[in-house]
């Protein structure tokens, strides 16, 4: 074909996408999309309709977004240095195009005076908020602004673009960069097999060592980095992968601590240039939380409400430390007021995951790695699926002859009856070509055509989760599950939205609601109905004995609040920088990490440095979860809540899935959300669901 990334059929033909033809086809996309615009701006009197103006904004970009959707994705899962420079060449112009959009003042116009007709008067329901949304959205974007400050706001949005942009580069190759090859095998103690395996099997791919001769090679990709913090019995060995894990974009070549004031100091230009007092107001204006001020407030009454728990988990994680042997012996003398008592030394950073999984396995009896043989990943997909189906009507099927852009992934499609709702990809295993961590993406939105069709919805979900090793499949550790969970949880909300209207259909709602349909998803890897559909042992098909269930169950809350705490300082640390900033300006970032979120960091002998430099959710993109990390555990209340309805009704209750799925899971943005909430619950959030649940509930 000699436009593929042009080719809007459902099936990608990932083969065709090469980095030779970004340029070109983008270059062609920007062209139809201006040529698009330009005839909505002509657009006059009874012409203005609502399928004319607003459903022909809609479209007027929809091939572009999808192209350019391709390029930035293939960036994502195979990065290479010709489709980087590819990339990076045409971002600025598809930037450009982007702000401009909602800054030209013919279309603007057009967009207001359709909003006098008698028509746009009249329209309701999810009509009538796609109107109301649009024309948020062109003030949110500067369309009243003056010329002159329109100008800087293009300006400001490119710069940002590039800088983000180098910035999830310098995270990415800084990770890529380290590796450790291990020859000692006496430094492997304490890893487990799986561990091992997969070492083993990284060094083979990269044919270093031999069967006589064996070594193993670990990398700062999550499978292969935290069984070494969490079980090897060397210190040493522990501190190097900690420093190398934090040293993560902090030095030459791929340095970001520069990058962050910078993208810092574009953003508040730019939220102030809109009538913002900073970026977080910018950002959570049409959210649940309303101000950046009110983000903030929820997350330093949720640190209050946990500081007692996190200060206790700190100190008995020390005493236990002093206690065992082979632990620290050394006291640091405190005074008390009569003298001084002697209290246990504190942890040095590289310390905290190896003590703490000692001490659960001492008050459990829980070792995590025995949940491995039962949690093989294509067993949690497939008991994953068996869950959405009975609780919300579904069928799923995998499909095969269907290109993919990597041969170890897989292609779903999702049926309603007769009715094909939708497919997805899945890409689960690291590669040194394709980013961190996990996430939901999609193609195409479909839903309800105005002649009674259906157009089925496209999206994926990817990962870095263990691969298979030593002639075993892969095999998860329980938060592996939860993340699988996690994100599926995020593509049934594209997959099963029945809004008539793209642009408010699935995952396009506030950024602290989206987080509930995929945290909700996590609580089926906690219940023994639930688990026992796809927690099975891969040899012997056998459920999870019922004393390894059991202690997993009585550890579930095991240090809770330090987990509750770790992610409230990434949201105090995001929204103190952007609200903030005339205060921090010109701080270290190690400064400020240890000064403005003191009482957020766990006590330690040696001080961690910031994670800011490494922190891709906040300065992987222009907006991101910039100003929205707070987001997490605002959906996290709501979600926690939820659950409770089912937890009385039935876990795989059939009746309060599709319940779930009518009022939550298909209304996407036609309404705002706490009311979808309370269309659910039948009455407001109750915070204490959360706190009970994670066991912070005096």
């Amino acid at each position: 074909m000699q436009n593929p990334f042009l080719d809007l059929s459902f099936e990608i033909k990932w083969s065709q996408l090469t980095p030779d033809r970004v340029e070109p086809d983008i270059t062609l996309a920007l062209k139809r999309a201006r040529e698009n615009l330009d005839r909505l701006c002509d657009l006059r009197g009874d012409a203005l309709t609502f399928e004319n103006v607003l459903l022909g904004f809609e479209s007027a970009t929809r091939e572009l977004g999808l192209a350019w959707g391709c390029v930035q994705h293939l960036d994502a899962v195979n990065n290479s240095p010709e489709l980087r420079k590819a990339h990076n060449a045409m971002l600025p112009q598809v930037s450009a195009f982007f702000t401009t959009l909602y800054l030209e003042p013919k279309l603007w116009a057009v967009i207001k005076a359709y909003g006098e007709t008698a028509e746009a008067k009249a329209l309701a329901g999810v009509r009538r908020r796609f109107l109301d949304e649009t024309v948020a959205d062109f003030h949110e974007s500067g369309a009243d602004l003056p010329d002159d400050k329109k100008k800087r706001l293009e300006a400001l949005n490119a710069e940002l673009a590039q800088t983000t942009q180098k910035f999830a580069e310098n995270v990415l190759d800084a990770t890529n960069a380290w590796e450790k090859i291990i020859t000692d095998e006496t430094l492997l103690a304490g890893l487990p097999d799986s561990a091992r395996r997969l070492a083993r099997e990284q060094a083979r791919k990269k044919k270093i060592g031999s069967d006589e001769k064996p070594a193993w090679r670990f990398t700062l990709h999550a499978p292969s980095l935290l069984p070494v913090l969490q079980f090897a019995e060397n210190e040493e060995l522990r501190r190097e992968f900690w420093q190398a894990s934090v040293d993560v974009a902090r030095k030459a070549p791929h340095e970001n601590r520069e990058l962050v004031w910078k993208i810092l100091e574009l953003r508040n230009e730019k939220a102030r240039l809109l009538g913002f007092k900073d970026f977080a107001d910018l950002t959570t204006n049409r959210r649940m939380a309303k101000s950046g001020g009110a983000a903030l407030k929820f997350v330093e009454d949720l640190h209050d409400r946990t500081r007692d728990f996190f200060l206790r988990e700190v100190a008995e994680l020390e005493y236990y430390r002093a206690k065992t042997p082979g632990g620290a012996a050394s006291r640091r003398p405190i005074s008390n007021g009569d003298g001084t008592s002697p209290l246990p030394a504190r942890l040095n950073p590289w310390e905290l995951a190896f003590w703490a999984e000692k001490q659960r396995k001492e008050l459990y009896d829980f070792d995590s790695e025995l949940l491995r043989p039962y949690l093989p990943m294509t067993g949690v997909i497939r008991g994953m699926f068996q869950i959405a189906e009975k609780l919300f009507g579904i069928e799923i099927r995998e499909r095969t002859g269907v290109e993919l852009w990597h041969p170890e992934m897989k292609f779903y499609e999702i049926f309603d009856g007769a009715r094909k709702l939708g497919a997805f990809y899945c890409d689960w295993h690291p590669r040194e070509s394709k980013r961190s961590g996990a996430w939901m993406n999609f193609f195409h939105t479909g839903g309800p055509r105005p002649d009674g069709s259906w157009k089925p919805h496209l999206g994926l979900m990817c990962g870095n989760l263990t691969p298979p090793a030593g002639g075993k499949p892969s095999l998860l550790t329980h938060d592996e599950a939860t993340t699988v969970f996690h994100e599926f949880g995020h593509l049934l909300h594209h997959l099963l939205s029945e809004v008539e209207i793209e642009s408010l259909a699935g995952a396009r709602v506030a950024w602290d609601f989206v987080e509930l349909p995929s945290q909700i998803m996590e609580n089926w890897c906690w219940q023994k109905e639930s688990l026992d559909l796809f927690a099975r042992h891969y040899e012997t098909g056998a459920p999870i004995p019922a004393d390894l269930l059991e202690k997993m169950l009585l550890a579930r809350n095991y240090r809770a609040a330090s987990a509750m705490m770790g992610q409230l300082c990434y949201g105090k640390c995001d929204l103190d920088l952007h609200i903030k900033l005339d205060e921090v300006r010109g701080m270290d970032l190690d400064e400020h990490w240890r000064r403005r979120l003191a009482d957020y960091l766990t006590p330690l002998a040696t001080p961690a440095p910031a994670r800011t430099p490494s922190f891709t959710h906040i300065f992987g993109d222009p907006t991101g979860y910039a100003g929205g990390y707070y987001s997490y555990k605002w959906a996290e209340v709501l979600e926690a809540d939820a659950f409770t309805r089912f937890l009385r009704e039935g876990v795989l209750n059939p009746a309060t899935g599709r319940e779930f799925r009518k009022k939550i899971l298909s209304r996407g943005n036609s309404e705002l959300p706490g009311k979808l909430f309370r269309d659910f619950m039948g009455r407001e959030p109750d915070l204490n669901a959360l706190l009970e649940r994670e066991g912070l509930k005096s």
